[in-house]
């Protein structure tokens, strides 16, 4: 009952790059249990800085039921300006409370967890619209980019060509070059106009303000998946079908979707949730283009840290820490 275990980051690394199709088969479960109203998924709550407009911690707690019966709170930072660095943009822990008791039970290095479940959830939303995708262009050449990709082969989603961009060349060649390990037709395309124009489209930035204007022609049945949720004018969302995973948490934040209920005075320009997608409740027009806006929900962060918990206890690579509590009795 008062074991406490810490999971390092190498460890948490490993265990995910050995087991990206079970966690396509986690991720997908956590969306069909929120849909069923079997996971507790709270408020997201942001700590942002005065004299660093750009950076923000955010702390998302949940719970999941079912056979997880796990909650707890991932603490997440986003500090764009590491980027300049040569240093990762976010960086987390995960906390996991046992349900029964309430006792936390583990801490794990979770930038690794939240950008497998981000990535995962991309993944199998994609997967629910097509069984295939001739070109891929991912916009921002970052670890979730990286990450999406190694889960689009994992989820079966090969493409014949993909295309980076990034305003930092260095950035898009670096994820070109780890791509064509993997693929024959690999490109860096030098403006953002070619890269809209793929079959799927993923924006993966640090933007805080959309740059893809009204203006900008998209092609119907064309999916774009905003995982980086602020890229695609508001305008856009309207004349499109639109998907997120939660709608109370993604039109919320100065968030394209948000932006566009603020513009439109209403939210029936949502189509459906993921959830909803994967149970065949969802129904599109076919001459609009798909923009899939996930907010990143906490429970995806317990259901996948809680597997890589459960992995490294059975392969003895949890560390445990004796006398982690200060007292086990009452008195």
């Amino acid at each position: 009952m008062f074991e406490f275990d810490v999971v390092p980051g190498t460890v948490v690394a490993e265990t995910l790059g050995s087991s990206r199709k079970q966690v396509l088969d986690l991720v997908r479960d956590a969306y069909l249990w929120h849909e069923r109203d079997q996971t507790v998924n709270p408020d997201s709550y942001f700590l942002r800085f005065p004299d660093k407009p750009e950076a923000r911690i955010i702390a998302l707690p949940a719970y999941v039921g079912g056979t997880v019966d796990r909650a707890g709170i991932k603490w997440i930072s986003s500090f764009p300006k590491n980027i300049d660095r040569g240093v990762p943009r976010a960086s987390a822990v995960l906390l996991l409370n046992d349900y029964a008791t309430g006792h936390p039970i583990a801490c794990l290095e979770a930038a690794g967890i939240s950008a497998a479940r981000t990535a995962a959830s991309a993944a199998v939303a994609t997967a629910a619209l097509t069984e295939q995708v001739s070109r891929v262009s991912i916009v921002g050449a970052g670890v979730i980019a990286r990450t999406i990709f190694d889960y689009l082969l994992a989820a079966g989603l090969r493409p014949h060509r993909l295309d980076v961009y990034d305003l930092e060349t260095g950035s898009a060649e670096s994820l070109a070059r780890y791509a064509a390990t993997q693929l024959d037709h690999v490109s860096v395309v030098p403006t953002l106009d070619e890269a809209l124009g793929s079959d799927l489209v993923v924006f993966a930035t640090t933007t805080a303000t959309p740059y893809v204007d009204a203006a900008t022609r998209l092609r119907p049945g064309q999916i774009l998946l905003n995982i980086s949720l602020r890229d695609l004018a508001p305008e856009l969302l309207l004349g499109a079908n639109n998907i997120v995973d939660d709608v109370e948490h993604c039109l919320k934040a100065q968030t394209s979707p948000h932006l566009a209920e603020q513009l439109s005075g209403r939210r029936d320009f949502i189509n459906g949730t993921i959830g909803g997608l994967l149970l065949g409740q969802v129904s599109l027009d076919p001459d609009r283009p798909v923009i899939v806006s996930p907010f990143g929900l906490g429970v995806l962060d317990i259901v996948v840290g809680n597997f890589v918990l459960e992995q490294a206890r059975r392969d003895g690579r949890a560390i445990g820490i004796p006398g982690f509590f200060g007292e086990t009795t009452r008195w």
